[in-house]
């Protein structure tokens, strides 16, 4: 029998060309909480990204595990790039202006 599935690009199948791969664990991201002060862990789909049209409008907020509060941080380049790299649901705000 053959082990093929489906066609091949230069030899290599797609059986084997994904022969190996291991199953990527989840990203997590370190957070703090400002009232609690609580040092935790939370999966990309516990945060939020809000983009605005400036630094003041960008921000990322969670819920705390701990005590259950609203948390809203800003967020600058970098931790734009790594909500977005990670998977966090993203919101774009636009100026009614």
């Amino acid at each position: 029998m053959n082990e093929s599935v489906g066609p091949t690009v230069q030899g290599v199948t797609a059986a084997s060309a994904f022969a190996g791969m291991r199953a990527v664990a989840p990203v997590v991201f370190k957070a703090g909480c400002p009232d609690c002060r609580g040092r935790f862990e939370l999966a990309a789909g516990a945060l939020m990204l809000a983009i605005g049209a400036t630094s003041r409008t960008t921000f990322y907020s969670f819920t705390c595990p701990d005590c259950g509060a609203a948390v809203r941080k800003p967020a600058g380049e970098r931790i734009v790039e790594l909500l977005t790299g990670g998977g966090v649901r993203t919101l774009r705000l636009h100026s009614t202006v």
